[in-house]
């Protein structure tokens, strides 16, 4: 799959999980923490995603082993309007792309105004 095709995908995929927390009250202009994960089975490639992240700061990862892979979870605090999630996950598909790891996506609590 190509770059473009992965973006659209996920667009997509994105704008999908936006529509279920709207039907839960989300105010989408509420910082919260965001986690994206970054898939592999190789250890190396997720420990160079890390350090990748972690040395340029665009988030905070971590690595998680569930089940016989590799999970890089990057944490960032940030509002999720859809110009500003589908930005942020954009560039998180292309750092799958260019590190041949597999972007599985985001989530993030339901945040409401009091």
């Amino acid at each position: 799959m190509s770059v473009i095709e992965i973006l659209m995908s996920g667009a997509t995929a994105d704008v999908d999980v936006l529509r279920s927390l709207d039907k839960h009250g989300d105010d989408f202009s509420i910082a919260r923490d965001v986690d994206f994960v970054l898939r592999t089975p190789i250890k190396e490639k997720a420990e160079t995603v890390i350090g990748f992240i972690n040395d340029y700061q665009y988030g905070l990862a971590r690595l998680e082993q569930p089940e016989n892979e590799y999970r890089v979870l990057v944490t960032i605090t940030m509002p999720i309007q859809q110009h500003v999630i589908l930005s942020v996950s954009g560039f998180m598909s292309c750092l799958g792309a260019l590190f041949g790891v597999e972007y599985d996506g985001w989530g993030c609590p339901v945040k409401r105004r009091d």
